[in-house]
Parts: structure tokens; C-alpha cells; sequence
């Protein structure tokens, strides 16, 4: 403590000490309750805003791979394990699964309720070691052995199963164009299984058949319509994805799962901007606050502000009384921010306090994602914004006449 300026603890003094009454100690309350507040309310919502995201993202990579690799002109791969073994090479790969993707109509035997579809032949296996379907399963057929869909079979995604009112045991017909002017192709299908990503488009879109099956059904013996890839690390996707399409050239398209969600997580990431900046506006407020708290204070103070002058303290050691007068209030409110952001979403992520609609989102309480660089950007914001607040006060109170602060203080 003995090596801290003698013009801080005299402002910690000025702070504690109040002379005038409660309103003057009042004022410093609120631009510290101010800065609370500001700080608190955009720890919370950046919370939710990141847990939301990591939601979305995680339930869009327990569906998608994090690589897509197709052919430019969109035809289908003649050489596919080539191809396999050549990405293999690459460190960051962990497993590669060849998929057929198709569109068609499905519909239903129970009830002739029929939708579009689209189609994803794979082996189950692989993708099952690569997206983990087996924790999205919500109800299988008796026959499922959790190891290979089975011949005629197919699993659907739970939004499109409630559309054709099927379930797991139902028969199903799959019905695919059969070329111009030819009439189209249908065959029967039994559902072995439901699942449910969490993501509606995929949910009420998707199904998978067996990639052998597939390739049966489309004529495609030996092709593939693409590879998913799965990497080491997901948040590094890109820059293998990257390292990728160097290798296979420019007749192969090779998309990151990022970039195929660009426009969600664009969306996203701007809404959690905006929220920053608007929320930021309460801390603004809040340094205003303190600007017309230490102004009251100098007021007040004036007649001691004459006497340190008189006695021989500079005016630059008194304009630093007042700085780190609103640099003690910036950090208090910064820190009580914080912990009070801590505590609410605490209370949020492991109570109940807030329950969602099901059917309106698609999850049932708030995700809370505590993220250490949102936390040290908004510190770092708040405690610049108030420490600037000091600026000022202290400016003012260093042009005061030692004299006349006497006389009429």
C-alpha cells in the first residue's frame, strides 16, 4: 500500500468521506450502481448470445461433417477412393465417408400423406463414428441394430416423419424422377428409425438410406456423389478445407461446414454486435454519471483544493485526485458488474428460471456460454469509458486559482 501516490489515498478519503449529506454520496452510488448495471447486462446477454451460437453450432455438426468435397460440374465421382486416399494424407483428417445425395418425393402408406425428400445414402457406420446418430435417435424399428440402416430401409428426421404421420416400423414409398417423358421410379421403404438433429431444415428434409442400396437405386454402382470429412478440429475446418482444394484442383469443390452456414453465423455474429453496442450505451450513461459526480465533488471540495494548493501540492497531483477518483468508481462498477453477470447467468444456465416454447425454439431453456474474450472486452470497454469520464473532472479542477478557491470554498 506505501507505494500507491499519496493522491489516491486522498481520493479514496474524498469518496468515503462526504460532508454535504446523502445526495452527494448518493450520486456516487448510482455511477457505480450505473456501471454495474451496463457491465452486468452485457455479460448476460453476451452469455446468451454465445450459448445460442454454440448450440446452433453443435447441432449443425451432430448433421453435417465439418468438409464437403463434390465434383464442380456436380457429376458423380468415378474414382472416389482415389480420391479417399489422397485427403487421407493430410494429418488433420480423422475419417472419410462416401454419401449419394438425391431428391425425391416421400410418402406415406397409413395415411398417403407425401412430401419432398432428400435422400442421403451412407454407410452408417462411418457416419455414425463421424456425426454420432445413435444420441439422435428418437424411436428405431425392432429390426435396427444400431449397426447398418438394412435393405429398404430408411431413418428420417423427426419434422419430416410428423409430416407424413409415419413412424419407426411404417412402410414408406421413396418416388425419384425417371428421366424425360419416362414415368418415376418408386420403391417400398420400411422406416427403421426417427431422429432429431434439433435443426428444423434438416429434421424435415433429410433422410438416409444405405449407401450400397443407394448406389442399387440410382443406377450409381461404384459412384459416389461426394465425401465428408472429418477433422481433428472443427474451428480449423476452413484452413483444412483450404489445404485441401489445393491439393484435389479447381475440378473439385471442397466446403468447410462453416461456409456452409455463412449466412446463420453472419447473422449471429452481427446480432451480438449490435447487442454490444447498444447495451453499451448504459455504460455511457453511467460516465456521464461520474462526470457530474466528480464535478459536484470539486465543488465541494473546493476550499480543500485551495489549501493543497497553498500548501504546495501541484495542480497536476490534484487533477490526479480527482482521475483516480473515476478510475476507483470505473473499477468498482466494472468488477460488481461482472461478478452480478457471473451470478445471473449462473442461476440461468442450471435453474429454470426461464422456460422456451418448444415450438417456437428449439431448445427449452436458455444456453449460457460464458466466453473469457467477451468477459475481457467488456471490462476493458467499461473501464476505458470511465477512466475517460475522469479526464474532465480532472481538467477542471487543475484550473481552479488557489486564492479564490479558499475564499469563496
Amino acid at each position: 500500500m506505501s507505494m500507491l501516490p499519496v493522491e489516491f489515498f486522498i481520493a479514496i478519503r474524498y469518496l468515503k468521506a462526504r460532508k454535504k449529506g446523502f445526495f452527494s454520496l448518493l450520486t456516487t452510488f448510482i455511477a457505480i450502481g450505473g456501471t454495474t448495471l451496463g457491465v452486468a447486462a452485457l455479460v448476460v446477454t453476451l452469455a446468451i448470445m454465445s450459448g445460442f451460437q454454440r448450440d446452433i453450432r453443435n447441432k449443425i455438426l451432430g448433421i453435417q461433417p465439418h468438409i464437403v468435397i463434390t465434383k464442380s460440374d456436380g457429376e458423380s465421382f468415378k474414382n472416389y477412393l482415389s480420391v479417399e486416399g489422397e485427403i487421407k494424407i493430410n494429418k488433420a483428417i480423422v475419417s472419410v465417408s462416401p454419401f449419394i445425395y438425391k431428391q425425391g418425393i416421400i410418402r406415406s402408406l397409413s395415411s398417403a400423406a407425401s412430401t419432398g425428400i432428400i435422400i442421403k445414402a451412407v454407410n452408417y457406420e462411418n457416419e455414425n463414428s463421424m456425426l454420432d446418430f445413435s444420441k439422435q435417435i428418437i424411436v428405431s424399428d425392432t429390426n435396427f441394430d444400431g449397426k447398418k440402416i438394412g435393405e429398404k430401409s430408411i431413418i428420417l428426421g423427426s419434422e419430416l416423419a410428423k409430416s407424413i404421420a409415419t413412424s419407426a416400423g411404417d412402410e414408406v414409398v421413396l418416388m425419384f424422377p425417371g428421366g424425360f417423358g419416362n414415368i418415376p421410379k418408386m420403391y417400398k421403404f420400411t422406416v427403421s428409425a426417427i431422429i432429431q438433429s434439433g435443426m428444423y431444415d434438416f429434421d424435415s428434409s433429410l433422410g438416409f438410406i444405405d449407401l450400397k442400396e443407394g448406389q442399387k437405386l440410382f443406377s450409381m454402382e461404384g459412384d459416389v456423389t461426394g465425401l465428408d470429412v472429418h477433422t481433428n478440429d472443427f474451428d480449423r475446418a476452413i484452413i483444412t478445407a483450404l489445404q485441401l482444394q489445393k491439393k484435389l484442383s479447381y475440378s473439385y469443390r471442397v466446403k468447410a461446414w462453416i461456409e456452409m452456414n455463412k449466412n446463420l453465423f453472419s447473422a449471429l455474429k452481427l446480432e451480438k454486435i449490435m447487442m454490444f453496442l447498444i447495451l453499451g450505451l448504459i455504460i455511457l450513461v453511467a460516465a456521464f454519471n461520474i462526470i457530474s459526480n466528480l464535478l459536484l465533488l470539486s465543488v465541494q471540495k473546493s476550499k480543500e483544493i485551495g489549501i493543497m494548493s497553498a500548501v504546495g501540492f501541484s495542480k497536476n497531483s490534484i487533477s490526479k485526485i480527482f482521475f483516480y477518483e473515476g478510475i476507483i468508481v470505473g473499477l468498482a462498477g466494472t468488477i460488481l458488474g461482472i461478478i452480478a453477470g457471473f451470478l445471473i447467468s449462473f442461476a440461468l444456465k442450471y435453474f429454470d428460471i426461464f422456460k422456451l416454447p418448444k415450438g417456437v425454439y428449439y431448445v427449452d431453456k436458455l444456453p449460457i456460454a460464458i466466453i473469457p474474450v467477451d468477459i475481457m472486452m467488456i471490462a476493458a470497454s467499461a473501464f476505458i469509458i470511465t477512466v475517460l469520464a475522469g479526464i474532465y473532472p480532472a481538467y477542471q479542477v487543475s484550473k481552479l486559482e488557489p486564492l479564490e478557491a479558499i475564499r469563496y470554498g
